[in-house]
């Protein structure tokens, strides 16, 4: 892949809790989060159901006109453990082929507060990028510094030589929506020359590619 430019970003898939946490500024943003979709006509991807943060988004985005797909794996929709889905709902088998989903709908992906599966989304997302899966962006909506021990510590990984300087760049923090869209827009990703060396394409799964082994993972 080459070296990714600013383009126009028309779906962004939101990862955020399921729970509003305690703090109020956070329903808050995610309000204003999805408010904002709307009005740049910019379409919302979640993980579907209706409750926390995830609801927030989701209903503020889909009631102020914007496409909202939501992808669940079955289980979850099934069971009933997050309200029913708002917009359009795409049941998928497992996890993995979620977040697989949510990376072939989306054009960036930004991170609202929520726990162990926010994280998991993100970095999921981040370490494909890292590896030259795609170059799309990748942003932290910080809220009333939610994230800021998190890009303290992903700093810290930088300066010990665990995170190169292109991998840390992959993400992008702004404390308001407004700001995190533009910051999305003007994002220009220069991957790792390391990790240009690798081939995603299908059918090149067991082509055998000799790689300087500098590449942090």
């Amino acid at each position: 892949m080459e070296e990714s430019s600013a383009h126009q970003i028309k779906s962004i898939c939101v990862f955020c809790g399921s729970n509003p946490g305690k703090n109020a500024k956070f329903v808050e943003a995610a309000n204003n989060l999805g408010k904002v979709l709307a009005k740049r006509k910019i379409h919302l991807v979640y993980g579907g159901g209706s409750l926390g943060l995830m609801g927030c988004v989701s209903t503020a985005a889909h009631v102020g006109g914007s496409q909202v797909l939501g992808i669940i794996p079955t289980a979850l929709a099934k069971g009933n453990f997050v309200g029913k889905t708002v917009g359009e709902e795409l049941r998928v088998p497992t996890m993995q082929d979620r977040i697989s989903k949510m990376l072939d709908n989306s054009d960036a992906f930004i991170a609202l507060p929520g726990g162990i599966g926010t994280l998991e989304e993100i970095f999921q997302i981040a370490s494909w990028a890292q590896l030259n899966i795609h170059h799309k962006p990748i942003g932290l909506l910080n809220v009333d510094g939610f994230f800021n021990k998190l890009l303290s510590f992903l700093d810290q990984a930088e300066e010990e030589n665990f995170i190169p300087h292109s991998a840390r760049q992959i993400f992008i923090s702004a404390s308001t929506a407004e700001e995190m869209v533009d910051k999305l827009e003007d994002f220009v990703y220069k991957p790792d020359p390391v990790a240009t060396q690798l081939d995603w394409s299908k059918g090149n799964s067991s082509k055998k590619r000799k790689m300087d082994l500098s590449l942090h993972l």
